[in-house]
């Protein structure tokens, strides 16, 4: 006999997007296994503790990736089931549209096949539209672009990589060394080469993919390509929402409040203070959410008309915005007459009419965040308490790296800032788990936190933070006590960050039977013996040695491990006298984007070759590495 799955409504659908979203407290697209029954509260479907929990045993059972984060269409898969009042055990494939709701999949708990997954297709033409757009005039996408928004152009497109590799450099230029994409006769496997380049640069750039392969993205799985193509695009929609990148920003300010606090704010936070930076200036009232707030258009009509009249004044353009949409009642009209506003100033993307009545966060965000970085309108803006330049620190290059690769991994929340947002303790526990150091999580204060005694909690998850790592992972941690974390001092905190790093990079070696500490030196004679038997003389003396400037000796380790893959043409060797630094910078990019071809993670940075890093130097080496045993042991 056939189950009965209850279906959703559009209405309830939203109402539980509502929900998952003020959970979803970063935007990360997840929340934690521990938040289920604040979950169920907020959509109006209270469980005793003990259902909750056993709930999560079935998810964490049939959770294929293991990392206990809960998308929100597993949430609705949840959900329904729950209100199906009896449990399927078995993958019953359906195929709906309902108000343009899309669910394909059936419900099992086992396979991450059988789990329902739901998207709009409000945001595949969203997308769609955004990318036709932004890849117009790439010579490379002309055999895609454009696509049609309204079938399923979109899923098809990914299949060859080259889209996505693209979006990717386009969201964080230089991420992908163009030289390698393969763009001409694509076998299947080319295209498999290109998906895994995408996919390990995608992480590169702090995309979560651990539950995607490129065997995913060649089938087009609707769910998967619309989850990666958002995270892509939000990286660089969201890129120069920070203070270092404009300082215009200060004048976000509140009353008393200090600059520190204002740079660790989420760019989500951010972005809803500029907007409202500008209401106030309009004189009109402000918004606390880019959902139900906006669904009149009124925010954004004097938000438009503020933006005009500051480029007016700075003579970039001259554009009157025609106000008067705001005296049409009927909302999808007036909505329709905001964006021709905001075509005037070429930032009609991401929404539709009915997304702004809808209330459609995730789209009326990546709307404004494109409006802020088409005209953020805050040059020469009032900068006061006499805070400048001097004052604000860009993220360096190896903090990137480290933020970059933690939010790879799924932790909740989004880590948007290295230091204040892990003074809680609950990011690194989560990096311990990663990396098979057990953590209890019933010793772990988790928020909401008392109002009193709030800092108190932070710094208890912080010295266990410091006990597992001292104890458990053996760690050195000399002169580092939890309460340096709980301050977000850089240095400590650095030097346990890199320690989980490192030891991240290397358990792959350790899985593969190479002991459970791997010292520097195995990897060091495993790169030296491996260009030696096929007759490389570009061995290293050590992960500082001055030769791995030149890129080379990477290169040449990736033609051993995946011969016929390098082509020569494309790298500088001098036999006589140094490279140039140029031609140095040139061979790292190919060399970083040809280990993530042949299916390495590497998180390093051709910088990070070019000035000889030595840390992130053993962690490509050791990437290399792991992936190479790998491939022998298969």
């Amino acid at each position: 006999m056939e189950n009965h799955i209850t279906h959703i409504s559009r209405d309830d659908l939203e109402d539980l997007r509502d929900a998952f979203n003020k959970i979803d407290i970063d935007n990360s697209g997840y929340v934690s296994d521990f938040e289920l029954q604040e979950l169920f509260r907020e959509a109006s479907f209270s469980l005793p503790g003990y259902k909750v929990r056993e709930i999560i045993e079935i998810f964490i059972a049939g959770d294929t990736n293991k990392d206990e984060k809960i998308s929100f269409e597993e949430f609705v898969s949840i959900y329904q089931e729950l209100k199906s009042k009896e449990f399927s055990e078995t993958f019953r494939k359906t195929i709906t549209r309902r108000d343009g709701i899309r669910c394909l999949g059936g419900m099992s708990q086992i396979s991450s096949e059988g789990t329902q997954h739901s998207y709009s297709d409000e945001e595949k033409v969203a997308f769609v539209n955004w990318i036709n757009k932004a890849l117009a005039k790439d010579p490379d996408c002309q055999h895609l672009l454009p696509m049609n928004p309204d079938d399923g152009s979109l899923f098809a497109s990914v299949r060859d990589g080259i889209l996505l590799c693209k979006m990717i450099n386009l969201s964080q230029s230089d991420t992908i060394d163009e030289r390698v994409i393969n763009t001409k006769k694509l076998a299947t496997f080319k295209m498999t080469e290109n998906l895994v380049l995408a996919l390990n640069s995608a992480s590169a750039i702090g995309c979560t993919v651990v539950s995607i392969d490129a065997h995913d993205l060649m089938a087009g799985k609707p769910h998967l390509v619309l989850g990666l193509l958002w995270q892509i695009i939000k990286v660089g929609l969201f890129a120069d929402i920070e203070i270092s990148r404009n300082e215009g920003l200060i004048a976000l300010l509140g009353d008393g409040e200090s600059l520190e606090h204002l740079m660790s704010l989420a760019p989500e936070e951010l972005l809803l203070r500029w907007v409202n930076y500008h209401l106030r200036n309009a004189g009109t009232q402000t918004i606390g959410n880019f959902s139900d707030d906006i669904k009149d258009s009124r925010a954004y009509f004097y938000l438009l008309d503020q933006i005009a009249q500051h480029e007016e004044r700075g003579y970039k353009m001259r554009v009157k915005i025609d106000m008067s949409g705001l005296n049409v009642h009927d909302l999808d009209r007036r909505a329709e007459l905001m964006l021709q506003q905001a075509a005037l100033l070429d930032c009609r993307q991401f929404v539709s009419p009915q997304d702004v009545t809808s209330g459609n966060s995730k789209l009326n965000m990546a709307f404004v965040a494109n409006l802020y970085n088409m005209h953020p309108a805050l040059d020469g803006a009032d900068i006061s308490n006499g805070i400048g330049a001097a004052q604000i620190e860009a993220e360096t290059k190896e903090e990137r790296t480290f933020r970059n690769w933690m939010n790879s991994l799924g932790v909740s929340p989004h880590v948007n800032h290295l230091y204040c947002d892990l003074i809680d303790g609950l990011i690194i526990l989560q990096l311990y788990e990663k990396v098979n150091v057990p953590v209890n999580w019933k010793k772990v204060n988790r928020p909401p936190y008392p109002y009193l005694g709030a800092n108190m909690k932070k710094l208890e998850n912080c010295n266990y933070a410091v006990d597992l790592g001292r104890d458990v992972a053996h760690f050195s941690l000399v002169g580092i006590g939890g309460q340096n974390l709980n301050e977000g001092s850089p240095l400590h905190t650095l030097a346990l960050v890199w320690q989980l790093m490192r030891r991240y990079t290397v358990r792959v070696l350790s899985d593969l039977g190479d002991g459970e500490k791997v010292k520097d030196e195995i990897i060091l004679n495993w790169v030296n013996t491996t260009l030696t038997q096929k007759r490389k003389d570009s061995q290293i003396s050590s992960f500082k040695d001055l030769r791995i400037s030149t890129g080379l000796p990477v290169i040449d380790l990736i033609d051993v491990i995946a011969p016929g893959t390098v082509k020569w043409d494309m790298v500088t060797r001098r036999e006589r006298g140094m490279l140039k630094p140029a031609d140095k910078l040139s061979n790292a990019k190919y060399a970083i984007s040809m280990a993530r071809k042949i299916g390495a993670r590497v998180y390093a940075q051709p910088d990070d070759l070019v000035e000889v890093n030595p840390k992130m130097v053993l962690t490509l080496f050791a990437a290399l590495m792991g992936h190479s045993l790998k491939k022998a042991n298969h």
